[in-house]
């Protein structure tokens, strides 16, 4: 009698297991059905490519190692990816030394036929060679009766069965050893692809030089806190995340971020784990945990955006379910029906349902999606583009319009003294070093523009004397002795210190999109400074080249005046603007950019546009790197503020897609031109073996060029 569960007592919780064996749907559909029937199983999710499984239960009732059990009755081996991998999670190397055994009594079968030795050592050495090469497929064969299910193993265990009983014995120990061969080549490709994954985790080093107060230790990163202190020597690799709080250099942040030249860093700039140092030692206080870093968080979306189907995936998957059970009764029709209605000969017609039945598995229709998205999102990590899974990367495929959000998407995000004008007979220089005495201590944003524009120009500046700020307007104070005036229009209006001269010049610069700056001394406007959030240098060629790649409409989605967005606009090429707008208005824009062009994309910044971004069918997040928020709101995140990973976006989604094309056209034909043969009587079975195995070996290859797509 089963006693009812308590609610309370349930403990609902999901494990993640690294599966062996795990490489094909009907694998897949093999666990699932032999899972589904223990207590407490709720529900689970698999990727054939990396061989995860996630199995969410209640733990109270089903124990991980219940689940591992069970995985193995299947044939296959699951562990706890918590676990260290240790023996268990090591390869076999049996499959290896039963292939090399199967082959050596195959060509002792073979020789012995051909030089006509007694039948009965022919099929003794073929007997050996099925017995050797067929140990995992008996074993997952037999698995799969248990589920009662017929997978691939237990179509081929049945035709090399019915092979050997037709005195086939050749033919069927050439089926085992071919499909022996297959099955470790695909392992072999298949562990290619799952690299992908896994040279992202090698990108931060497991060991950290902690200092201590008894000198330097050196331990294992999961053991650093946040708050201590770890020591990067020249050219090491960044253990964890964290802030610089001793020493300067140059850090190259390719790995993460796909930037191509290396950034500077000194005393409080972050640095992020798997980046390369340049040639100064750092001295970084810990700010995330290891399994918190950004590649932690990285690969985490990557793995969980491969166990997102996407919707080619499902199409497929929904095919081949009904597809196998159909050649199976094709085959089973094929060996009674001709025999019986037209009295055609059993056995060539029991042949040919061999063949059709070593035909049905679909393995290369169902792997030839994800093995392609896996390598596409494993690929774009490694160039610093996040892409939260296949669906993103199929609707970016089909992206008409791109909309963009201006301050630090298109534009650098800050300020930047880009005109000076000189009046009353002072040079550019004066003007400018002026304005910087009076703004050196000052903390918003205009006057740390105006000191880095005169320190970029080589100019000394020493702070002004007797410097008081006026709120929303500027400021004031001596320089050498001199009074002197910074501030905007109202002020200098309010003060009297403006002239046509003066007007002209600012409405010249407000039609370049220029803040304006004036500066006076002794009672007198000695200069105005124009000041612009500057377009980013590559703005205008990935611009270019995504108009090239086919985007009907680019726009500037801004809620800055007018003026400066029809600068931009211009500057860039840009289709259209929309100016002076609030989130919801941006919501409105979206929406109806979707109405005329179809499906859209919106750039912005991962935090402010967070309404748009989710509005918009692809929303990508620029400058993510050590961004939780930009991480987690956009469905891509760029992890630089390299506005040309836009265009390698769009070319990776476009290749992506057309590979899946390909290969699912590729697999089909490849299925109904031997489903012709097969039924005429033109195939054998270890052509039929071949072409499976093979056509399963070349999409998993052609996916795997993704993967290095620049």
């Amino acid at each position: 009698m089963a006693v009812p569960s308590c609610p309370v007592c349930e403990v609902h919780t999901e494990s993640v297991f690294r599966v062996e064996g795990m490489h094909c749907h009907d694998e897949v559909s093999l666990l699932e059905r032999r899972l589904r029937h223990l207590t407490g199983f709720e529900d689970l999710s698999a990727n054939v490519v990396t061989e995860r499984l996630i199995v969410r239960h209640d733990a109270a009732q089903l124990s991980a190692s219940a689940i591992a059990d069970a995985v193995a009755d299947t044939g296959m081996r699951a562990w706890l990816e918590a676990d260290r991998p240790g023996a268990a999670a090591r390869p076999r190397r049996a499959p290896y030394y039963c292939l090399g055994l199967s082959a050596a009594f195959l060509l002792a079968g073979a020789w012995l036929e051909l030089s006509g030795g007694l039948p009965q050592l022919v099929a003794a050495a073929c007997a050996v060679a099925i017995a050797s090469g067929g140990t995992v497929t008996a074993r997952k064969a037999l698995g799969a009766v248990r589920a009662r299910s017929l997978d691939i193993n237990s179509l081929m265990l049945i035709a090399v069965l019915g092979a050997v009983l037709i005195g086939e014995w050749l033919e069927g120990a050439t089926v085992v050893f071919l499909f022996a061969l297959a099955q470790v080549l695909e392992s072999r490709s298949m562990e290619r692809a799952r690299g992908a994954i896994r040279s992202l985790m090698d990108l931060a080093p497991v060991r950290a030089l902690v200092r201590a107060d008894a000198g330097e230790r050196e331990t294992g990163v999961e053991h650093v806190q946040i708050g201590e202190v770890i020591i990067v020597r020249p050219g090491e690799r960044f253990p964890l995340d964290g802030r610089v709080v001793a020493g300067e250099s140059e850090v190259n942040q390719a790995p993460l971020t796909g930037e191509s030249l290396p950034v500077s860093k000194s005393g409080g700039d972050q640095v992020l784990a798997g980046t390369i140092n340049g040639r100064g030692a750092l001295d970084v206080e810990v700010t995330r945990a290891h399994q918190d870093t950004t590649i932690a968080r990285i690969i985490d979306l990557v793995e969980r955006a491969q166990s997102q189907r996407a919707p080619m995936q499902l199409l497929v998957d929904r095919f081949a379910r009904r597809y196998t059970p159909a050649i199976i009764a094709l085959a089973v029709a094929l060996a009674v029906l001709p025999p019986l209605v037209a009295g055609a000969p059993a056995g060539t017609w029991f042949y040919r349902a061999l063949v059709l039945l070593v035909m049905a598995c679909p393995c290369a229709l169902v792997i030839s999606t994800p093995v392609s998205i896996v390598s596409a999102l494993a690929g774009a990590a490694r160039r610093g583009v996040l892409i939260k899974g296949g669906l993103h990367l199929e609707r970016t495929a089909i992206v008409r319009c791109v909309a963009f959000d201006k301050t630090g998407t298109l534009t650098r995000g800050r300020l930047d003294v880009v005109d000076v004008v000189a009046l009353d007979g002072r040079s550019p220089s004066t003007v400018l070093a002026l304005a910087a005495s009076l703004e050196m201590r000052a903390a918003h944003p205009i006057a740390h523009a105006i000191v880095r524009g005169a320190r970029g120009r080589g100019l000394k500046v020493a702070p002004g004397e007797m410097v008081q700020s006026i709120p929303g307007m500027g400021a004031e104070g001596q320089v050498d002795g001199v009074q002197a005036v910074v501030g905007n229009h109202r002020l200098f209006h309010e003060r009297g210190l403006c002239s046509p001269e003066i007007d002209m010049r600012l409405e010249e610069l407000a039609a370049r999109g220029r803040t304006a700056v004036l500066v006076a001394s002794a009672g007198r406007t000695i200069g105005i400074l124009g000041m612009t959030d500057l377009v980013r240098e590559t703005g205008p060629s990935a611009i270019e080249e995504l108009r090239r790649q086919g985007i009907e409409r680019l726009v500037l989605l801004t809620g800055d005046n007018a003026t400066t967005a029809r600068v931009i606009t211009r500057d860039l090429h840009l289709d259209e603007f929309r100016a002076e707008l609030l989130p919801e208005d941006k919501l409105q824009a979206v929406a109806e950019l979707r109405s005329r062009y179809g499906a859209v994309a919106m750039v912005g910044d991962g935090i402010n546009d967070t309404p748009a971004l989710a509005a918009s069918d692809v929303g990508v997040a620029m400058g993510a790197a050590g961004s939780d928020a930009a991480l987690e709101t956009a469905d891509i995140a760029l992890m630089s503020d390299e506005l040309r990973k836009l265009p390698f976006l769009v070319r990776l989604s476009r290749a992506t897609r057309r590979t899946i094309v390909s290969n699912i056209i590729f697999s089909v034909a490849m299925k109904a031109g031997f489903l012709v043969l097969g039924v005429a009587g033109l195939a054998t079975l270890w052509m039929a073996v071949v072409a499976d195995m093979g056509a399963s070996l070349l999409v998993v290859a052609n996916g795997l060029r993704l993967r290095y797509l620049e």
